[in-house]
């Protein structure tokens, strides 16, 4: 049975009102009051204009109030669409200029011309009703994301999937009825998936203003959370806190504890499995347009080192530069497809899928072994050819890692006149490191071509809060800084 997003809260609301629904920082609300609230709001942006299948712009930290407007573009049966906040203006106004939307929630009034925007802040008319909105109008679409993918170049996601949903869905393993922890920023797909889906099995979602390796672990032992949605970084840097004391924070709440959107080291792999248990580290693999996934728990990926599983939703096949299949264990495109012949789940806006007979690829490069485990080895885009052999970057990242005075690197290939493309590693370092003891670091894990020909060292992260690198511009930036041209 499905049910319209604005009256699964609704019904949340009328069975349990005073059972806790959404904390961020020092504010929480309750079913009850997340559900007047949201209704009340769909009536002030219906009142602006919002109409069902328009497209709402939600560019807001993370807060309650991202949460609530969500809710009432749903209410509405219109399409929530997160842009970060702290995008440029004029990414901003491209992505808003591709939706067409109707309204945009955490923009000052003219920021983008004629359309109709609310600050953040803004609160609706007190003397609106605050209760549900009978029927439900039913979204065409239940989220717009957007990526820039590696060419920083903005585009639509939109998901051909309603915002009429089952509430007893439950494919990450979340469990009904627990507390939930979101520490990444929730204009990326993969947190706002999270702590949505969530919400929708009626948990009690915990969201990071911001991450915060220390808040996280505090948050996890003191509310006593039962599943958390992270990426590489972050547990890099939670792994970091809890290294030299295992038993400063008590994390044996976690039944779930789901990573991906980054290829996560093994090192770092086997840090967390002796953290919090095999059966319990659940790692994913996906585009936002979800065509096909993939997934695998601890107890698998011990069986089956490195691998990001087996798909559980569509098919994936690797093909070569000649467009032939590859054989199991040989590196290609990875390719994939939604099973028996779906209509693909997804469209894009301001841009054009990479489509080979029926079947997609988001650019990532990968193999598959006999048994059909996927192992992920960069995107295509970034791969670095250097004196004619491969580099990926990811796997020189994560050796970089291994070396306790990085908190974040990047590398890229850069112009060479000897080699054509030579290794380049940006490192932001939390301790006194030289590129001469990161050179020694990497010959012992690494076949001498991987090693870096050069490094240089930042003070600022090179991922953002989602644990996303924009190798393009950063590559850009440091071609300028050797007097080219990108």
């Amino acid at each position: 049975m499905t049910v319209p997003i604005g009256q699964l809260l609704s019904d949340l609301a009328a069975a349990d009102p005073d059972r806790l629904a959404v904390t961020c920082g020092a504010q929480t609300v309750t079913r009850a009051e997340l559900d007047t609230w949201a209704n009340r709001l769909a009536r002030a942006y219906r009142d602006l204009g919002v109409r069902q299948g328009d497209f709402v712009t939600v560019t807001l930290p993370n807060s309650l109030e991202f949460v609530a407007a969500t809710y009432a573009a749903w209410k509405l049966g219109a399409i929530p669409q997160p842009v970060s906040h702290q995008l440029p203006h004029r990414e901003r106004a491209a992505i808003v200029e591709l939706a067409g939307s109707s309204l945009v929630v955490g923009a000052q009034p003219g920021e983008y011309g004629d359309r109709r925007c609310l600050p953040a802040g803004w609160t609706a008319d007190p003397s609106l009703p605050d209760t549900p909105i009978v029927p439900a109008p039913v979204s065409p679409s239940w989220k717009a994301p957007t990526s820039g993918g590696s060419t920083g170049r903005p585009k639509l996601i939109v998901s051909r999937l309603s915002g009429d949903v089952d509430p007893l869905a439950d494919p990450y393993r979340l469990g009904a009825g627990g507390v939930g922890l979101v520490p990444g920023p929730l204009y990326h797909n993969a947190p706002f998936v999270a702590a949505m889906q969530g919400a929708f099995l009626g948990n009690h979602v915990v969201i990071l203003p911001r991450f915060d390796a220390t808040a996280a672990l505090e948050a996890i032992d003191r509310l006593r959370v039962t599943w958390v949605s992270l990426v590489p970084t972050m547990m890099l840097r939670m792994w970091r806190v809890v290294e030299p004391d295992p038993a400063r924070y008590d994390l044996s709440s976690l039944r779930t504890v789901v990573h991906g959107a980054a290829p996560c080291p093994e090192w770092l792999k086997e840090a967390w499995i002796g953290l919090v248990g095999a059966e319990q580290l659940i790692e994913v693999y996906g585009g936002s347009e979800n065509q096909a996934g993939t997934m695998i728990d601890g107890r698998d990926w011990l069986a089956h080192r490195g691998s990001v599983g087996r798909p559980f939703t569509g098919e994936i096949r690797i093909l070569g530069a000649d467009g032939a299949e590859c054989p199991p264990g040989e590196v290609g495109e990875i390719f994939m497809r939604p099973s028996g012949g779906a209509e693909v789940p997804y469209y894009y806006i301001g841009a054009e899928p990479r489509i080979v007979d029926g079947w997609e690829s988001i650019g990532d490069l990968g193999r598959l072994d006999a048994d059909g485990y996927l192992y992920l080895s960069d995107r295509r885009t970034d791969l670095i050819v250097a004196g004619g052999a491969n580099v990926y970057p990811a796997e020189v990242e994560a050796a970089l890692l291994e070396h306790p005075g990085v908190a974040t690197c990047a590398v890229l290939g850069l112009p060479d006149d000897d080699l054509g493309q030579r290794v380049h590693a940006l490192v932001q370092a939390t301790a006194a490191v030289t590129a001469d003891d990161l050179r020694a670091f990497l010959g012992e894990r690494l076949v001498r071509y991987k090693v870096p020909r050069s490094f240089r060292f930042v003070d600022v992260p090179l991922r953002d809060e989602a644990g996303k690198v924009r190798r393009t511009a950063l590559r850009d930036h440091e071609i300028s800084l050797l007097g080219g041209t990108a």
